[in-house]
């Protein structure tokens, strides 16, 4: 057409020249310029054949280039850059740019010179380059593109060499400069696409000056250059690489580059196949391997490419011997890696046994080196560990880490880079460690076996030379970032696994140690303990013990959690001892001027002797009276290496010369007993000594008591508190001293008052233990300690002016006495006086309850300047005095809680203030806890947990308000695990108190149904904080349980009125999140490993676990009598509750399916059931039991029925008489019975086997698991053993069934039918875990063909019907399964499969068929009937046609369709299942042109289904175009 209208234009007039100008008269338009590029175009080829005229054209040509085409262009520069609407102005732009550059283009050869072209080069260039300088001039760069890639080819490859470099180099930066999204991204993608392929045209100078700013030595690099460098490479493929089958091609070859060459050129390849984000970079990488790959095989010469280290095997290579083998593996290897942008893993599955064959074409079985470069096998796999479907992760993590266990990989560098790197990157993520499907709890991650395994196995193939310094960036790695709980375990208990060796140095015990500091930020203690305890076994395994010093070994011992994770007597202490024995004589000594200042010696017992000597030295640094505290560090690391050595000696000396140990630990602290001894008498010893030596001596006891060492039994401790006790009376007196003689007198002292204290409370227990008698030094001290107090405390309130120094004292006084009646209130055995009120119970009791300390003036020069530096404020101190205050009045509170009236009109005596009028004592317990700090309301509480119950009757309106106040706080702590527990105890204490229950059930007032409602906000925290409702539980439990063995009668009469309370913990139970389920997994785990893990002996099991409320509440439910009348109503009336739940949640409208929260709920109700009814009488059953038949009518999931049916059982054996209301039940309306059939008759079979034994086991852990319940709901009996706050009888038995349940799996349990198909024996251990039911569609029609009774019934309906079965069992929308239903009725399909039925029930299915269901003939076919179901249909000459994109998919267009056709569609989201790919006879897949790579399925299956009717339209000769009418 372009042609007509040219030939047309210059038929008209035989002069160019006037055409030329006609066209450039007027206005500008795209129509305009693309007809003078038609005319133009015209008259280059009528030069070119000879047929021209005459020397008037060169000259014409130029008149329109410069005085047309130039200004259009111009003009064009300032206007926006292109648009994608056809109709934009900006698209007319675009159009318009384009045409005029091809004007210019035929301009440029008929100039008859290269002048022109060179002079538009020039001019574009300087706007290309302009653009590049001035951001925001995009709209010029478009126009500079179109000039430069019309007239480049036009420039002399020569002459105009340096112009092209010029141009290539502009042309490239603008091109690598499009690594954001903008118009910079836009104006690359322009010049890959305009510029560059013209500009490879032109050869030589060009093409030389674009390769060689892509591989310089200085071009840039990085993540974000890769997709530019991919762009520009792609564009200029064809030159870049030589092209086979023309001749020139090997002479060119010789002067231009060839990419395959160039190891820049593969990792920039490398890098887009494994790193990019985008997918179309992606395919730009895959899209220039495949062309290198093609052209080397058509090429068949020799080639390689050397990486950039020098060594190692080629990046790239080629040889004709090895060119099959060559082409299968480069086949493969694009196969994987296109198959991976489907991101579907039921795709990706099938195809990772050919990366297993990629290995095997990559290592050389002649000599075990490297044919391919391991970097192609590590980009598919950081490509997997990139990917967004964890899954794929997951699969790509799991198959790495196999590579060790099968096969033998020769060593490479690069493989150590990956573990380091993206492998540790993609081992970070928390989710790939949680449990395969079928694996019970607590049996561990398989993914955290196979990476120990696999680092095992990798370290003992690493050579020795490189195998330290790989582990030590193994552990600094881990240093590098913020770990979860669940990677850094599992990473350390890899690296705990590694045999012995000596591969670190002190640098890797440093790593060790910054490994650790990252461990203590996780919020799980039990997972960070065990972390903890694999590293320090990793430090004792692979440390070499020549490198590092003791003193080394001790600093990295302070940065465990001794309380986490090194108790002593655990299996960790004993190892450390024992490593420590036989490496004695080994470890480096430090030199002189090491930074612990000590010269080591060739022992453990000569180091820590002289440690010790040089913490009792007195410090150079000691200032007097007035300096801070010392730091705990230094003591905690003495009394550390002590007791290790210590421990140590008694592993030398076995069972004798026990006289041994005493003698050492003797040599170790004769330091530090001399230093005790005289503290009473030396009143010179410097202050910090006398710190230090304290400190010391707390940490040996604290060290020594750790959770996991026994007291009774340890010879250690026992030598210990003897040495203490021999200085006990210079350190009482010395405390003494310095409490009471004014000698503490500034802000820093109350440290070291509260470190006096601390040691005073731990001598106190020391006498106890070993029996306390009167006149010991302790009992001397505490009568003084408490006179002295009180009488500094009644001068601060004398009205004196308040100072600094009087100030410290009477905060010190407070804090005595809050010591003092804190260890009188424990131990009964201190009580120096009768119940009479003496001076200090006067004094308490008369001072004023929330005063608060005057802050003293600042006179002097050491008072303000001390205070001003000190980082504990005064209010800090005031609160403290506060708090000791509120501790004192506890211990009154109790003390005389007998005179405490319940109203204030009565005078007692002894007068005490605070304890005679609880009313005003509790408004002052309110304005307590509003200046109270959160963390020290716990005496508050104390007290206001006596005053309540004395004042709820008559003070309700103060005792609800205090109630709310206390919540308040309790809510604001939920986030603060380290005071929140403790306070939370408090207030349960007080609010849930047997007596506030009972007096508030009573006088049923508000403050009743405010206790309900507190219980109530309790159990709604409980479903975000674990734990909270166990701890009201078990106390209302345990309190009820003490009230009901004290009282005979009535006991369980206030627990009556809160049975709502145990209703909810019988049925708690959140469904938790995926990351929740796998921290207690793997705690499970953790605790299953029992005393192998120290962490465990060390850490209190807390029993916060949603579990133990259940537990907790069964256990107090087996304990009540029957017989007792108040148990038995509190039974009863608790069993119709939850009769009552169940009714509710069945009419729930939520959605109630397997395992959802209404599943599970029902569940947990029939469970308590089963657990009361031995408790039952003939009586209360008559009262529920049709509410129970009434139950196995409703449509309840299998562990549901299989509880009904247990408990039904149950009640018939024992009651007999109930059996004609049973076969009552039979005459019921046949709708309600055909869903409870199974269930009534499953009770006639079993009536003559049942015992009236019910094991709990089965109950709560059996028959959960074997119906199929997740695991969060199988409580295992060790849980209830193990739970000891509600105590059993010794003779309880909770396991009393004789079958062999607990040994049958979920599959043996399930329903099977017995002779279903003679296959299925074979494959019988491959479907244990499947349940087998009837299949519809063998008995929909069972005396006639399915095909024939599908033909009869379309004859009858008067409608044409093909042999094509669609079956869309695996679809799951009902919107796609009614358009396919339309689809096969409008198209004649003979039918439909379809996984249920009752799909056509839905709205959607119904909107979409639009009443197509009834017209086709539909069967159901259920997925675990599918493998069946083809196989039947294949024996009936059918041809099972998949619709999928597999590696052998034949294309749609060139299929051709058997008449008898099976057409299986796949699932939405993952289409064919791999095992079902296998019974297919073909895969066909749709061809497409576009970069989404997926059609929804509907269109994908109506495209296949017309394609078949179609084939066989024309097969039996009747035209398409009838056809139009029905779609």
């Amino acid at each position: 057409m372009e042609w007509v209208l040219a030939d047309a234009l210059l038929a008209q007039s035989r002069d160019p020249r006037a055409l030329l100008g006609a066209l450039c008269r007027g206005e500008a338009s795209a129509e305009r310029v693309e007809t003078l590029r038609f005319l133009l175009q015209r008259l280059e080829d009528q030069e070119a054949s000879g047929a021209g005229g005459a020397g008037a054209l060169p000259e014409a040509v130029r008149e329109v280039a410069a005085g047309y085409l130039v200004p259009l262009l111009r003009c064009l520069r300032g206007r926006p850059a292109g648009g994608a609407d056809p109709g934009s102005p900006a698209h007319q732009r675009r159009r318009l740019l384009r045409a005029a550059g091809a004007a210019l283009r035929s301009c440029a050869r008929l100039a008859g010179g290269p002048q022109l072209a060179a002079a538009l080069a020039e001019e574009a260039l300087r706007d290309l380059v302009a653009v590049g300088r001035a951001p925001g001039l995009e709209g010029a760069s478009e126009a500079a593109v179109e000039v430069l890639a019309a007239v480049g080819p036009c420039l002399r490859p020569r002459e105009d060499a340096a112009l092209l470099e010029r141009v290539a180099q502009a042309a490239l930066g603008l091109a690598l400069g499009g690594d954001e999204a903008g118009p910079a991204e836009d104006a690359a993608a322009l010049v890959a696409g305009r510029l560059l392929p013209a500009l490879g045209q032109c050869g030589g100078a060009a093409l030389r000056a674009v390769w060689g700013g892509l591989v310089a030595p200085g071009a840039p690099s990085g993540p974000g250059r890769v997709g530019p460098q991919l762009l520009v490479l792609s564009a200029l493929a064809e030159k870049l690489l030589p092209e086979p089958g023309v001749e020139r091609a090997l002479a060119a070859r010789e002067a231009g580059p060839d990419a395959r060459r160039c190891w820049r050129f593969w990792r920039t390849v490398q890098a887009g196949l494994a790193q990019a984000e985008d997918a179309l970079t992606r395919k730009r990488a895959r899209y220039l391997l495949q062309r290198a790959v093609e052209v080397s095989a058509e090429l068949g010469a020799e080639c390689a490419c050397a990486p950039q280290e020098g060594t190692g095997p080629s990046l790239f290579w080629w040889s004709e011997k090895k060119k099959d083998e060559l082409l299968k593996f480069w086949e493969n290897y694009i196969l994987i890696m296109e198959t991976f942008e489907g991101n579907q893993i039921h795709v990706i599955k099938p195809v990772l046994p050919k990366l297993n064959n990629l290995f095997e074409y990559a290592v050389s079985e002649e000599n075990g080196c490297w044919l391919f470069h391991p970097s192609w096998h590590l980009c598919i796999y950081k490509r997997m560990f990139e990917s967004e479907n964890k899954i794929l992760t997951k699969e790509g993590v799991t198959h790495f880490l196999e590579l060790c266990e099968t096969r033998v990989l020769p060593f490479s560098p690069e493989f150590s880079e990956f573990i380091v790197g993206p492998l540790m990157d993609a081992l970070s993520e928390s989710s790939l460690y949680s449990r395969s499907p079928g694996q019970l709890i607590g049996s561990g991650s398989p993914l955290g076996l196979k990476l120990q395994k696999f680092l095992v196995a990798y370290i003992s193939l690493l050579p020795e030379e490189i195998k330290s310094s790989f582990l030590l960036k193994f552990i600094q790695r881990m240093t590098s970032r913020h770990w979860c709980a669940v990677p850094i375990l599992f990473l350390s208990k890899a690296l705990a696994n590694i045999p012995r060796c000596k591969a670190l140095g002190i640098e890797g015990l440093l790593a060790l140690r910054d490994v650790l500091q990252c461990t203590m930020i996780t919020h799980q203690i039990l997972l960070r303990g065990a972390a903890q305890c694999y590293l320090l076994q990793t430090a004792m395994n692979l440390v070499d013990v020549e490198k590092v010093s003791l003193s080394d070994v001790s600093t990295f011992l302070m940065s465990v959690r001794q309380e986490e994770c090194l108790g002593r007597q655990t299996s960790l202490w004993t190892e450390l001892c024992d490593w420590l024995c036989v490496n004695e004589s080994c470890f480096r000594r430090a030199s002189i001027g090491s930074s612990t200042g000590l010269h080591e010696t060739s022992t453990l017992n000569a180091y820590v002797k002289s440690l010790v000597q040089e913490y009792i030295k007195s410090p150079a640094w000691d200032r007097g009276e007035k300096c801070c505290m010392p730091d705990w560090f230094e003591a905690k690391l003495v009394a550390l290496m002590v007791l290790l050595a210590v421990d140590v000696e008694g592993m030398r000396s076995q069972y004798s010369e026990k006289r041994r140990t005493q003698n050492v630990l003797r040599i170790f602290l004769d330091p530090l007993l001399d230093a005790l001894v005289k503290f009473g008498t030396n009143a010179y010893m410097p202050l910090l000594r006398t710190d230090r030596c304290l400190q010391l001596l707390l940490k040996l006891l604290h060290t020594c008591l750790l959770k996991g060492s026994s007291s009774q039994d340890d010879e250690v401790f026992t030598l210990l508190q003897n040495f203490i006790l021999s200085t006990s009376e210079s350190i009482s007196e010395f405390i003494l001293r310095r409490l009471t003689m004014n000698e503490l007198n500034s802000i820093s002292d109350l440290d070291r008052c509260r470190l006096y204290l601390t040691v005073l409370t731990e001598l106190i227990n020391l006498h106890l233990k070993v029996g306390w008698k009167r006149g010991n030094p302790i009992w001397r001290v505490i009568s003084p300690l408490k006179n002295a107090s009180v009488r500094h405390l009644q001068e601060m309130n004398s009205g004196q002016e308040p100072t600094l120094g009087r100030q410290i004292q009477g905060v010190v006084s407070m804090a005595s006495l809050a010591m003092v009646c804190e260890a009188t209130d424990q131990k009964p055995e201190l009580q120096l006086d009768s119940l009479d009120a003496g001076p200090m119970e006067r004094l308490l009791c008369s001072l004023p309850l929330n005063q608060t300390l005057q802050k003293p003036r600042t006179d002097g020069e050491s008072s303000f300047s001390e205070e001003s530096s000190s980082s504990q404020g005064w209010g800090k101190i005031v609160a403290q005095y506060i708090h000791d205050r509120w501790v004192c009045l506890s211990f009154l509170l109790k003390k005389y809680h007998t005179l405490i009236p319940t109203s204030e009109g009565e005078i007692l005596e002894p007068i005490l203030p605070a304890v005679q009028m609880p009313e005003r004592t509790l408004q002052s317990a309110l304005e307590a806890l509003t200046i109270l700090p959160s963390d020290q309301v716990l005496p508050v509480f104390h007290c206001m947990k006596i005053l309540v119950p004395k004042l709820l009757t008559s003070c309700e309106s103060l005792c609800i308000e205090s109630f709310d106040l206390a919540w308040k706080i309790i809510s604001s702590l939920s986030n603060t695990q380290l005071i929140f527990w403790s306070n939370l105890k408090a207030f349960v204490q007080f609010v849930f108190d047997t007596k506030v229950l009972t007096i508030a059930a009573k006088i049923k007032g508000q403050a009743y149904f405010k206790i309900k409602e507190i219980m109530y906000k309790i159990i709604e925290m409980s479903a975000i904080k674990t734990g909270v409702f166990n701890i009201l539980i078990t106390y209302c439990c345990k309190s009820w349980i003490v009230s009901a063995s004290n009282v005979s009668q009535g006991s369980l009469s206030s627990a009556k009125n809160y049975s709502e309370l145990v209703l909810e913990a019988c049925i708690f139970g959140t469904v938790f999140r995926r990351d929740q389920r796998l921290i207690q997994d793997v705690q499970t785990f953790i605790e299953n490993l029992g005393h192998n893990c120290a962490a465990n002996i060390v850490i209190e099991n807390t029993k916060r676990e949603d579990h133990y409320v259940r537990i907790c509440a069964i256990k107090f439910l087996c304990l009540l009598d029957g017989s007792n009348m108040s148990h038995k109503l509190f039974m009863e009336d608790l069993a119709i509750k939850l009769l009552d739940k169940d009714e509710l949640v069945s009419k729930s409208r939520t959605r109630y399916y397997v395992n959802s929260q209404q599943h599970r709920v029902k569940n947990r109700i029939w469970q308590t059931l089963l657990v009361l009814f031995p408790r039952f009488d003939q009586n209360f059953l008559n009262r529920i039991i049709d509410r129970i038949f009434q139950a196995g009518f409703i449509n309840n999931q299998a562990s549901i029925k299989y509880f009904i049916e247990w408990i039904i059982i149950l009640i018939l054996h024992k009651f007999p008489q109930f059996l004609l209301k049973f076969w009552d039940c039979f005459s019921y309306g046949e709708e309600n019975l055909k869903t409870s059939i199974c269930t009534f008759l499953s009770v006639l079979s079993h009536l003559d086997i049942v015992t009236e034994n019910i094991p709990e086991k089965t109950i709560f852990y059996i028959l959960p698991r074997l119906s199929g319940l997740v695991e969060d709901e199988w409580i295992s009996i060790g849980k209830f053993t193990k739970f000891t706050d509600i105590p059993l009888d010794a003779g309880f038995q909770w396991y009393r069934s004789p079958t062999q349940l607990c040994e049958l799996k979920p599959g043996d349990w399930a329903q099977q039918d017995i002779g279903s198909n003679s296959g299925e024996a074979d494959n019988q251990s491959e479907w244990t875990d499947v349940q087998k039911k009837i299949i519809p569609w063998k008995n929909n029609v069972p005396d006639l063909d399915l095909e024939l009774v599908f033909q009869d019934r379309a004859a009858k309906l008067g409608k044409s019907i093909s042999r094509l079965i669609v079956v869309a069992s695996l679809i799951d929308k009902p919107t796609n399964l009614g358009g396919l239903c339309r689809t096969c009725e409008v198209f004649g399909a003979s039918a439909l499969a379809v996984g249920n039925l009752q799909c056509i029930r839905d709205r959607q299915f119904q909107h979409l068929s639009v009443s197509a269901e009834q017209w086709l003939p539909l069967v159901e076919v259920r997925p675990p009937q599918l493998i069946d179901y083809l196989q039947q249909k294949k024996a009936e000459g059918y041809t099972i046609v998949g619709v999928e994109q597999t590696v052998k998919s034949v294309d749609l267009t060139q299929y051709c369709f058997p008449e008898k056709s099976l057409l299986l569609l796949g699932n939405e989201r993952e289409g064919i299942p791999a095992n079902l790919i296998q019974q297919l006879d073909v895969c066909v897949e749709i061809p497409q042109q576009g970069i989404i790579r997926s059609l929804n399925v509907h269109v994908s299956g109506a495209l296949l289904i017309w394609e078949y009717t179609r084939q066989q339209l024309l097969r039996h000769g009747v035209p398409v175009a009838r056809s139009s009418g029905l779609i």
